[in-house]
């Protein structure tokens, strides 16, 4: 799709804020307006519309795919989508520690061990850990009250949360930077941190990266977008 307009505007609207092309309102995919709950959000979602060149590509303006999500696929199954997230509960990320070598194991130490006592203090849990990749059972609260976390969200709150429990595989990192317990940064870091050994040890691999950083930019927007919405 071509570049159409010349002026993008933000709008007050009785059920949120919209954007608007010469006038015209923004729609999502499914026809209803785009409509987002802060202002904040809207501006930036505004600013992708107006940094298009000439071709519309929805990779670079995630803002506006997240907020489409929202509207069209998470508001008509709310408790369903927040049930496929708590999934995440049962086997996070930073249960499932290395075997070897030391020197990775001692970093996710470091990195993991504060996410989960973070979750502890928050949550009122507890988590079962291990070594290697067999599954283990978590406690049944500690899925209980993590469900009940995600199941609380609006919409809007889902959709920012999904990626980064799905890109980072950890629930709990979501959770911390939903609730500003982490930096997106800090959590990043702990989300990809096996990728990231695996290029230390093995060097370059131009393919692995690529993918890497596209996990990078797709994690930090979604972490953007839940932070706008709470501006």
């Amino acid at each position: 799709m071509k570049r159409f307009w010349k002026e993008v505007l933000v709008i007050r609207e009785d059920d949120g804020w919209g954007i608007q092309l010469d006038g015209r309102p923004v729609k999502t995919p499914a026809r209803a307006p785009l409509l987002v709950p802060s202002e904040a959000l809207a501006n930036a979602i505004g600013e992708e519309w107006r940094s298009v060149a000439e071709d519309i590509d929805p990779r670079a303006m995630p803002l506006t795919g997240l907020a489409n999500a929202a509207i069209d696929r998470v508001s008509a199954g709310r408790q369903a989508f927040a049930e496929g997230l708590a999934r995440y509960a049962a086997a996070d990320l930073a249960c499932y520690r290395a075997e070897g070598p030391r020197a990775l194991v001692m970093r996710q130490e470091q990195d993991w061990d504060p996410l989960l006592a973070w979750a502890r203090r928050r949550y009122d849990v507890d988590f079962t850990t291990t070594s290697g990749i067999m599954h283990v059972g978590q406690p049944e609260a500690t899925f209980e009250r993590l469900s009940h976390a995600v199941s609380t969200l609006d919409p809007f709150h889902l959709a920012g949360l999904a990626p980064l429990v799905t890109i980072g595989g950890s629930l709990v990192a979501a959770l911390a930077v939903l609730e500003k317990a982490m930096m997106p940064e800090q959590a990043w870091a702990a989300v990809s941190l096996d990728e990231t050994w695996q290029l230390e040890q093995w060097g370059s691999d131009a393919e692995a990266e690529a993918a890497l950083e596209n996990r990078r930019r797709e994690f930090f927007a979604a972490a953007t977008f839940l932070e706008l919405l709470d501006a």
